[in-house]
């Protein structure tokens, strides 16, 4: 990796050594990041077009579904949140608890909405 870094004083190497070694880290985790969430390639069934399933084919859905347990645990939480997708109960415990089923896309969007909701501690309705 080159450096763009404009010259220092003699004697101020630790900075620069310092800025290297964050450069090289930073490449790295993006580098690792990258291939944490491809998607695996798996044979494809005659059946083309089938739709995929939770698994380790669905990372980014695997990651969605641990963020969004602990603010399902709280007795009644399931419950809400099923009214708020017009989903029953059993389904959102399917989506989140099971994760043996996925969410469509505009069901999925309105997770991540109300996850982020959540988290900032307002009262999604």
């Amino acid at each position: 990796m080159r450096d763009f870094l404009p010259p220092l004083h003699p004697d101020i190497s630790l900075p620069r050594e310092l800025i290297r070694l964050l450069r090289r880290m930073a490449a790295e985790m993006a580098r690792r990041s990258a291939k944490e969430f491809r998607i695996e390639q798996r044979r494809r069934s005659r059946r083309g077009g089938a739709t995929l399933r939770p698994g380790k084919e669905t990372p980014l859905w695997n990651e969605l579904r641990k963020q969004l347990q602990p603010h399902l645990r709280v007795y009644g939480q399931q419950v809400n949140l099923g009214r708020l997708l017009g989903l029953p109960r059993q389904r959102i415990n399917g989506f989140v608890t099971g994760g043996g089923e996925m969410p469509d896309a505009e069901r999925t969007l309105q997770l991540l909405a109300w996850l982020s909701l959540v988290r900032q501690g307002k009262r999604p309705s």
